[in-house]
């Protein structure tokens, strides 16, 4: 994609990489992804975001369709991830005159990421703003939107935000703007995905950053991936949908799911008689899953989602079953601090799964119940009816 000029003052300059399909390793990207650059020519140049490092040769390219690059006056960070900065080292080559600015804790990462460029980085808080000849940029911090680093630029000469990661998607089209994507369809596909593995660990910070946003009253969101949001397009949608997605998750009756996996029925047996006790305390939803039945985004949505939950595993060679792993890898680890958690399970020769459920439990901060319930293969009578105390036990120490 070559630049664009997108208002009387910004051009877009940033690159495409279409062909990707996995992004930060654990994020697929079915549309690909768009690595977005502004150049904002005024008296002053000014670029908001570089771009990844293996796409240099097209960006600077691009760079060259608008100004000479040593024209650069000032780049803007809002971000440092190296899909942000990964081309700042050698654009800084090009750019001799060139301050950099960003938040503190970006300034702190770019000394690491880039290994050079210390000299010129400059460090702007909250409320700062910036003479670009005939208007002003203002940078509002934006922490953990999604890194501690991130914060937006306002340019209120055209009603404008450049939002960095905030609003994006991963989704890329031959044109920039949102009155020209290929698929509406797949756009919202991709911005869910998006939002759910960039933004879904913080949902206070998300309502945070929509109260920031919204108090500008800008007409355009100038995002780091995917499609420029318009309020005539899909601004007001994308709003909309953050404001649901990050709404505080209340529920009716507690939530406590229930996974398990079990070769034999043993380890499910005893989570059916773990619910039964579950309810014989609490007025609470426990639903039961067998993890290898399910999707593994619906489960993990469930345990995210919960307000507490338990686990059940085999043994399989001295450890949990892989299934079990699987799920675990997809736990929010940064909201699951202090969520009451309990382990249990069948086992043949060992049964060590159940301890180093727990151990990776306790590593991620959750509140793991002191006792777990495990029985030696199939369980009797006496060992089903302690599952059902062992499940009443659990919910009674929710009360407290």
């Amino acid at each position: 994609m070559p630049a664009i000029k997108l208002s009387d003052t910004v051009y877009s300059v940033g690159v495409q990489n279409p062909d990707l399909r996995i992004f930060d390793i654990v994020m697929r990207t079915e549309f690909g992804t768009t690595y977005n650059s502004f150049l904002i020519r005024r008296e002053k140049t000014v670029l908001v975001e570089t771009s990844h490092h293996n796409k240099f040769e097209k960006y600077l390219d691009n760079i060259k369709e608008v100004c000479d690059p040593a024209e650069i006056d000032y780049i803007i960070l809002n971000h440092t991830e190296p899909d942000h900065s990964g081309a700042l080292a050698q654009l800084m080559e090009c750019c001799p005159k060139a301050k950099i600015l960003c938040s503190q804790a970006a300034a702190i990462y770019l000394k690491n990421i880039t290994n050079c460029c210390c000299k010129q980085i400059q460090v702007v808080k909250n409320g700062d703003s910036l003479d670009i000849g005939g208007a002003e940029l203002s940078f509002i911090t934006a922490p953990f939107l999604h890194w501690p680093d991130s914060m937006f630029t306002y340019y209120p000469a055209e009603s404008a935000v450049f939002t960095c990661d905030f609003l994006g998607s991963h989704y890329c089209c031959p044109d920039i703007m949102d009155s020209k994507i290929d698929s509406e369809e797949n756009y919202k596909s991709a911005c869910k995905n998006y939002y759910d593995a960039i933004f879904g660990p913080f949902p206070a910070y998300v309502r945070a950053g929509l109260e920031k946003f919204e108090a500008l009253n800008a007409s355009t969101a100038y995002t780091s991936h995917g499609p420029v949001l318009t309020t005539d397009h899909l601004l007001p949608y994308v709003l909309e949908q953050y404001k649901l997605w990050s709404a505080p998750k209340v529920h009716e009756k507690p939530l406590i799911p229930i996974f398990y996996v079990s070769a034999y029925g043993n380890t499910e047996a005893l989570g059916r008689s773990i619910a039964e006790g579950i309810h014989s305390v609490l007025d609470a939803d426990v639903p039961l899953y067998n993890i290898i039945e399910h999707p593994m985004e619906k489960l993990a949505a469930q345990l995210n989602e919960s307000d507490a939950f338990l686990i059940g595993s085999p043994t399989l060679n001295k450890d949990a079953v892989a299934p079990v792993w699987q799920l675990l890898a997809h736990v929010d680890a940064i909201n699951l601090a202090k969520r009451p958690c309990a382990v249990f399970g069948s086992f043949g020769w060992s049964g060590e799964a159940a301890a180093n459920i727990e151990q990776r439990l306790s590593s991620l901060k959750a509140a793991v119940f002191e006792n777990n319930y495990r029985i030696h293969f199939v369980p009797s009578k006496e060992e089903l009816a302690g599952a059902v105390s062992f499940g009443a036990e659990f919910a009674a120490s929710l009360k407290q």
